[in-house]
């Protein structure tokens, strides 16, 4: 098998205060507007949705009229946790590891990521840092201005070859703030594609509501 999506859902969701992957984006849930998109790529083979404990069922259900096959795992109580049930479970020989609560991800983003992976082992998309950078300390302005040049914001799907990322996901016992930083604390250079501005994460209740507004126009256009 050549590639495996794996849609991780199994956060906690604290700061946006509700099971966001099951709430409607324009009509769908969460969760399978993003597993559409994989579908629609043509760049998986498979998908496996690694969800919360209790909501295997919940996520079955929606993800069942899918085109292409969809496992539903159980993941655990950190991210690195998470991600190794969906890469153990995953068939393919790339991994393609996307938040599901980044629902506007597009089909060709999804296959800039798997053409990079494969050619490189491991890549993920990025935008670069425009807003002014400060440290705060005590609700009050540090002086120091962090230099911008080179900075860039991570996002989702990341891609990389499945025994590689396996390997350095066994061996790390921490949380991690993404699944290159398994590969990265490794020294096993991870390479980098455009980003989209589109594909937003939500994070707080307002998120949803502005996904909303981009999904509003774009189908006027």
């Amino acid at each position: 098998m050549r590639a495996s999506g794996i849609l991780l859902a199994a956060g906690k969701a604290e700061r946006f205060g509700q099971d966001k992957v099951f709430l409607e984006l324009g009509g769908v849930p969460v969760l399978v507007r993003a597993a559409r998109a994989f579908q629609e790529a043509g760049a998986v083979e498979e998908l496996v949705a690694v969800v919360r404990p209790g909501a295997e069922l919940r996520a079955a259900a929606l993800l069942q009229d899918l085109e292409i096959p969809v496992r539903v795992v159980t993941g655990g109580p950190r991210r690195r946790d998470s991600s190794l049930a969906g890469v153990e479970a995953a068939r393919g020989e790339i991994v393609l590891i996307h938040d599901a609560a980044r629902p506007l991800v597009s089909p060709e983003l999804i296959r800039r990521v798997l053409v990079a992976a494969e050619k490189h082992g491991a890549a993920v998309p990025v935008l670069p840092v425009v807003d002014t950078l400060r440290y705060a300390e005590n609700d009050f302005l540090k002086p120091e201005v962090l230099p911008r040049a080179g900075l860039v914001a991570i996002q989702t799907p990341q891609g990389f070859r499945r025994e590689l990322l396996l390997s350095a996901l066994q061996e790390c016992d921490e949380d991690l703030p993404d699944d290159a930083a398994a590969l990265l604390s490794r020294g096993i250079p991870v390479a980098t594609v455009p980003g989209d501005l589109k594909n937003l994460k939500l994070t707080y209740p307002e998120d949803l509501l502005f996904a909303a507004s981009l999904l509003q126009v774009e189908n006027s256009w």
